[in-house]
């Protein structure tokens, strides 16, 4: 096997991670990614009995619920609170969602382009440009070392939106577990906190469910132990 010099791999590797970088600043600065509805609602859902609706009409307004939401989680994010499952005292595992600001507030700030029809579904690409106070938000979140978590949540296709919506959140529900079940000997109560999603996420189909991949920046702001008496 050839071997390459030692100067080209170093250089090679530098170039690769400047192309890595100017990505992801570039990410913080100007949201853009793409994102995809089906053409056709799912027969269960009250918009496929809509026959006076445009072909259109579906997806549309698929695509203009599904990326609000998305962006509010990456501009200010998500406050949470998770209760872990406890057999032991009969509790049930729960996740609450938040919002820091409204996602419909976001609806006129994005830029939808690029639409195209490809395997029954319409493509587009999302564009949200930060102003300069979001841009300072995301980098504080990131310049803090808060801890980076990851998730994979999935939803039914039958409920829509909201499949994209469950998914989401249990995207954030599996990966506050995941990283408190490492961290945390006795299981708590409850615990508190704040996400924002570091990267734009992944959205796809697998085995008949919605499923959404998600990165997230966590900051937690209470651990609530059980009292011991």
């Amino acid at each position: 096997m050839e071997k390459r010099p030692l100067i080209t791999v170093i250089f090679f590797l530098f170039f690769l991670s400047e192309i890595i970088s100017a990505n992801s600043s570039s990410q913080i600065k100007k949201i853009h990614f793409p994102l995809w509805a089906e053409l056709d609602a799912y027969p269960e859902l009250d918009e496929a009995q809509n026959l006076s609706a445009n072909i259109y009409d579906y997806p549309i307004s698929r695509i203009k619920k599904i990326a609000p939401l998305l962006i509010e989680g990456m501009v200010y994010g998500w406050e949470f609170s998770y209760t872990p499952q406890d057999n032991a005292r009969n509790v049930k595992e729960n996740l609450e969602i938040t919002e820091i600001v409204p996602s419909d507030f976001f609806l006129q700030h994005i830029t939808f382009s690029s639409v195209w029809l490809e395997n029954e579904r319409m493509n587009c690409w999302v564009t949200f440009e930060r102003n300069e106070s979001q841009i300072q938000y995301y980098n504080l979140w990131a310049s803090i070392k808060n801890p980076v978590i990851h998730g994979r949540g999935y939803g039914k296709l039958s409920d829509g939106f909201d499949g994209i919506k469950n998914a989401a959140e249990e995207s954030l529900k599996n990966a506050v577990r995941e990283h408190f079940r490492a961290i945390i000997k006795n299981k708590p109560k409850q615990i508190n906190g704040k996400v924002l999603i570091k990267e734009p996420p992944t959205l796809g189909i697998d085995a008949g469910k919605y499923v959404i991949n998600l990165d997230f920046f966590l900051e937690y702001d209470k651990i609530v132990e059980y009292k011991v008496f």
